[in-house]
């Protein structure tokens, strides 16, 4: 009689509620960036599933909130979907799946902290969420959404934009010039593992606010943290450039 395997990402799958049938999926949603640069032999990473699991998670809630608030406007379902989208909530969804035990990062990134920081966090939940996609269809996503993300959105009160600057330059840029913020990427420096990467948000007028930070999302975020405080929308915390949690 063979002997049972025990899968080393049951306790994942168990958490995020769906099990996969192709285990090669969900290796390469957990490959972080840093292993690949410091092992000659993996050729690719995490990153395009994490590009394509934004896309489709920002789908699948909009068609959640679409059908249940069917009484409210395009702003209100924009303003919720920005807010379980942000890269702060998915990094809280996913440290609650314990999902940075089971990242594959390099030992520098690894002894860095990698394992809890928000960024990794978040990209790495998106990626898995693309992988899901392609391992079980709209029913695989249907199942991590409900047992990850309708929790979130039933205890969602108050300021939909609370935590959520980027949501909220949204929402402020399209009220008073009917358009939105446009990200520039400014620069990228520092080796591949521990880069920073910086940013512009414009609005009408000009350049309104730079941030930097260890991802595109998370410089896009303190951007527009310093917009808001410029244009008086939030107080100015005095917190140093690069201190926001994301």
């Amino acid at each position: 009689m063979m002997g049972y395997t025990r899968s080393p990402y049951r306790e994942l799958e168990k958490a995020i509620g769906y099990k996969f049938r192709k285990r090669k999926l969900l290796e390469a949603a957990l490959m972080h960036r840093s292993f690949r640069f410091e092992n000659d032999d993996i050729t690719t990473d995490n990153q395009r599933l994490e590009f394509l699991g934004d896309a489709i998670l920002g789908f699948v809630i909009a068609a959640h909130l679409y059908e249940k608030f069917d009484d409210k406007d395009e702003g209100f379902l924009t303003s919720l979907r920005s807010q379980t989208t942000s890269g702060k909530v998915l990094a809280e969804v996913a440290a609650e799946a314990q999902l940075g035990k089971f990242l594959k990062m390099g030992r520098g990134e690894e002894q860095s902290g990698g394992r809890e920081r928000p960024s990794n966090l978040a990209d790495g939940l998106e990626a898995l969420i693309a992988a899901a996609y392609f391992d079980g269809g709209l029913k695989a996503l249907q199942k991590i959404f409900k047992k990850l993300f309708i929790p979130r959105i039933e205890s969602l009160t108050g300021d939909v934009w609370a935590d959520n600057p980027k949501g909220r330059l949204q929402e402020y840029a399209q009220r008073k010039w009917k358009t939105g913020p446009r990200y520039r990427f400014v620069e990228k420096h520092g080796p591949p593992h521990a880069a920073v990467f910086t940013v512009a948000v414009d609005l009408p007028g000009g350049t309104c606010g730079i941030g930097t930070g260890s991802s595109k999302r998370e410089a896009e975020t303190h951007a527009a943290m310093q917009a808001l405080c410029k244009l008086n929308v939030v107080p100015d915390t005095g917190k140093p450039e690069g201190t926001l949690d994301v």
